[in-house]
């Protein structure tokens, strides 16, 4: 692994860190509980950081341009492991122990990584600007596919907990009706949809708006990061230990050898584009599943521990999957 790689899990680190001490000492929610100032960061980053991202992305995509197949390659096992794991949780019954939204908090846990501020440094110094230019395509549909996918899931469940629909018609309908409802109106999909729609019309994006999603946008990284450390002081994980050691290796191992099988065998990619593709699905959790749990609730410190987990121990499961990609060079 470079020095620019470790230097970046090095300033990753301590600034959850620095997040972790100021929320020890609650300078932040100095006379309030103290998860105060973790709600109301996170409550920013989903209402006003994370949709100017979204936003801007959708905007500036070219769909056309897209290698549509090493994408696929990536996002079908992606998304194969998340309608998985919220089976399994939903199977288990996790959703009346840690609320309805539990299972798709997992589910997103499992198959969300740090794709921006450790995947874009590590993709340029493993396989400079070829292998940099596919990991911004996976990044340009990384946040749009799973957290679009996470929200409908968390949605359905919580309107079903809350109507107790059973299996009428009628329930059901009510069901989807009200989801349906609630994803369009979310704070992700919402920016996602209207993005699109405008850049179906092909009137591009004025530089003041193009400016202002930017400066918006790049709050994303500082606030996520110190959020994490805030809500690790604030979160037994203790109880979480089993969870996190599962998400962790779902994420770290499960997920890469998915897409390895998968992108190989089902898509036929193989050298570069399989390496990127590989090392991407082995990035630790990334920030967006915490700002998901913290929105529904749910789980916030056992995905806090899966995220700083997966990051301190990212580097040997690198060199594991590095080694197995060699085979196949």
């Amino acid at each position: 692994m470079s020095l620019v790689v470790l230097y970046k899990l090095m300033a990753i680190v301590s600034i959850i860190a620095l997040g972790w001490g100021v929320g020890r000492k609650r300078w932040l929610s100095a006379g309030e509980e103290g998860d105060a100032a973790a709600r109301a960061l996170s409550n920013a980053a989903l209402f006003i950081f994370i949709p100017a991202i979204l936003l801007r992305t959708t905007l500036r995509l070219d769909l056309a341009s897209l290698p549509w197949r090493t994408v696929g390659a990536f996002f079908v096992p992606a998304v194969c492991l998340m309608l998985l794991v919220y089976a399994w949780e939903r199977r288990r019954g996790s959703m009346h122990s840690a609320g309805a939204a539990a299972p798709a908090v997992r589910a997103l846990s499992a198959s969300f990584g740090n794709s921006v501020q450790l995947g874009v440094p590590l993709a340029a110094t493993l396989f400079g600007e070829t292998g940099l230019e596919i990991h911004v395509a996976l990044i340009s549909l990384h946040a749009l596919i799973l957290l679009s996918f996470a929200t409908v899931l968390a949605e359905l469940d919580l309107e079903r907990a809350s109507r107790h629909a059973g299996d009428s018609v009628v329930g059901i309908l009510k069901t989807l009706a009200t989801t349906v409802r609630n994803v369009l109106i979310h704070p992700v999909t919402l920016p996602v949809l209207l993005g699109l729609l405008w850049n179906a019309t092909g009137l591009g994006l004025h530089s003041i708006l193009d400016e202002i999603l930017i400066v918006l946008g790049s709050a994303v990284t500082p606030v996520c990061l110190v959020l994490i450390g805030l809500s690790l002081a604030h979160s037994d994980v203790r109880g979480h230990l089993q969870g996190v050691l599962g998400l962790i290796a779902l994420k770290l191992l499960v997920l890469p050898g998915l897409v390895l099988a998968i992108a190989h065998w089902g898509f036929g990619v193989a050298g570069l584009p399989l390496r990127v593709l590989v090392v991407f699905a082995t990035l630790p959790v990334g920030s967006n599943p915490l700002i998901f749990a913290q929105r529904y609730d749910t789980l916030a410190g056992e995905t806090t521990a899966a995220v700083v987990g997966s990051t301190l121990v990212f580097a040997l499961a690198l060199a594991g999957w590095l080694a197995v990609l060699a085979r196949f060079a």
